[in-house]
């Protein structure tokens, strides 16, 4: 059951909707017109646990859900206004950050330690893409985009790194026990 394609797709929509569902935890920041969001920790979540394919592949039905015009990006936002509005590159950052996370992942193996350090790079990558986006998006200097679209966010995405990391590895580890995804090696 675990290699059929639907059951893929079911795991695939699942991590869509974790992502979407996370997105909604949104507080604002001051004077920055980024919030702080569980997106980044449910893209952490979702890759370590369904691992490059499928958890870049939920990824993907994330954004294009959103394009659509369904509310699930943060504050029950959605449209290409969002994807090409001052915090748009974020969400389109969202792609290679799980591309890149689910690649180190599989060349260096499913461990805590590698987790965290898997997240840490993701959440480099998205506050990277979200940061150059927001440069253009508001014509701000760069100095500017960094302290209103990366500074705030690095200590908590640090935090939030690690807590995916963690609850991640266990979370799929279960999973593997249960049969219910194919174990890495």
């Amino acid at each position: 059951m675990k290699n059929s394609s639907t059951y893929q797709y079911v795991l695939t929509a699942f991590g869509a909707a974790i992502i979407s569902v996370l997105a909604q935890i949104s507080i604002p920041i001051p004077l920055s017109p980024v919030p702080i969001t569980g997106q980044t920790l449910a893209i952490g979540l979702v890759v370590t646990i369904l691992g490059t394919r499928l958890g870049t592949l939920s990824v993907l039905l994330y954004i294009l859900i959103g394009a659509t015009g369904l509310p699930v990006y943060s504050n029950f936002s959605g449209g290409p206004g969002i994807l090409f509005g001052p915090t748009g590159g974020y969400i389109v950052g969202f792609l290679p950050t799980a591309i890149i996370m689910g690649l180190y992942l599989k060349k260096f193996g499913l461990t805590i330690p590698h987790a965290i350090v898997s997240n840490v790079i993701g959440m480099v990558v998205t506050l990277a893409f979200g940061t150059v986006w927001l440069k253009f998006a508001m014509s701000l200097t760069w100095m500017g985009a960094f302290m209103g679209g990366a500074a705030p966010f690095i200590i908590l995405g640090l935090v939030k790194a690690v807590l995916a990391a963690w609850l991640g590895v266990v979370v799929r580890r279960r999973l593997e026990s249960a049969r219910l995804i194919e174990a890495t090696a």
